[in-house]
């Protein structure tokens, strides 16, 4: 089968599409035949090898890509939720086989039937960033309805699902972005937008219950701020899982009776399939930025590293007829 492979660290003359031995599935895993891809900016981070922290997991060569969507071609002798044929998204094994291939193998618990009323192009830009924003916001952040949240970086892959996902979880939302996102953010159902060019959010809002750091900067000087908005018992969740918050952050939170957490995701069959129970009802939609083929892979990264890029990038390995 074909695979973009690493076969060392580097820019994006290392993505080598090979051909490679089609994966076999150990008892409690799914074979996918992989319709598309999502990517991620895990995936380049991974791929230049400057994580101290990631590369101490990852065995080279490797497969990149950590969203998928696919058919199953073979269930492991232990799966009972799926058969050949059904039509699934998710997160591959990680470490692992990824989803720039035209099959993957990954745990039958990391998958889910995927939505219904979107094609496979859409449903591969949902896994990763969704459950990244699902498990920061309902497992670390223990967002309730009604309560208030404070999304840095709402307009990238991540924050767009947290705002549409902590709405339809009925809790009032707050974005911030730049000046370029406003409408996007109001148009995802963001009740306030600020734009951080013009304003500081620090100034403006205060009492909030739970703070999500979803933005790519990483300077514990503006968790600072972020904890000065939290109220009393607040809490403040990053996705940043490799920047650990620094002594004057944790003072900070501890005069505030609050808490940090850094949230690592989780990929979970049962969130999976509320959150395409969510995009099926119309309460989440998926904004595909732009959709490249396999062969163009180092294009998809060299515009996933610019950092400007709304909504989701997509490699479509085959064809949805």
């Amino acid at each position: 089968m074909k695979a973009i492979r690493i076969n060392e660290y580097g820019g994006t003359e290392v993505l080598k599409l090979e051909e490679i031995a089609r994966p076999v599935p150990a008892a409690d895993e799914i074979l996918v035949k992989i319709y598309a891809s999502g990517v991620n900016p895990v995936d380049w981070v991974i791929r230049n090898g400057k994580s101290e922290a990631l590369r101490s997991f990852l065995t080279l060569p490797m497969t990149l890509g950590w969203d998928a969507a696919g058919i199953i071609e073979e269930t492991g002798r232990d799966v009972t939720s799926f058969k050949k044929g059904d039509e699934v998204y998710g997160v591959p094994n990680f470490p692992g086989n990824g989803s720039y291939a035209e099959y993957c193998v990954a745990k039958a618990v990391q998958f889910a039937l995927k939505p219904k009323s979107i094609g496979f192009n859409e449903s591969a830009g949902v896994p990763l960033a969704a459950l990244t924003a699902w498990t920061a916001m309902f497992k670390y952040g223990k967002l309730q309805p009604g309560q208030r949240i404070l999304i840095q970086g709402a307009s990238g892959g991540v924050g767009g699902f947290a705002v549409q996902l902590a709405k339809a979880k009925s809790a009032y939302v707050i974005a911030i972005a730049s000046t370029d996102n406003i409408e996007y953010l109001r148009e995802l159902g963001a009740d306030e937008v600020i734009d951080y060019k013009t304003q500081q959010y620090e100034n403006l809002v205060h009492n909030i219950d739970v703070v999500l750091e979803a933005s790519p900067i990483r300077e514990n000087k503006e968790r600072i701020k972020s904890v000065s908005v939290l109220k009393q018992g607040g809490i403040l969740v990053s996705v940043n899982t490799d920047f650990p918050f620094d002594d004057q952050v944790i003072a900070a939170v501890s005069r505030k009776n609050a808490k940090a957490e850094l949230s690592s995701n989780q990929p979970r069959q049962d969130w999976l399939t509320v959150i395409a129970r969510l995009i099926d009802e119309g309460k989440v939609r998926v904004f595909i930025n732009k959709v490249f083929s396999l062969e163009d892979v180092a294009e998809a990264h060299r515009e996933s590293e610019s950092w400007h890029v709304r909504g989701k990038l997509v490699l479509e390995v085959k064809k949805d007829n």
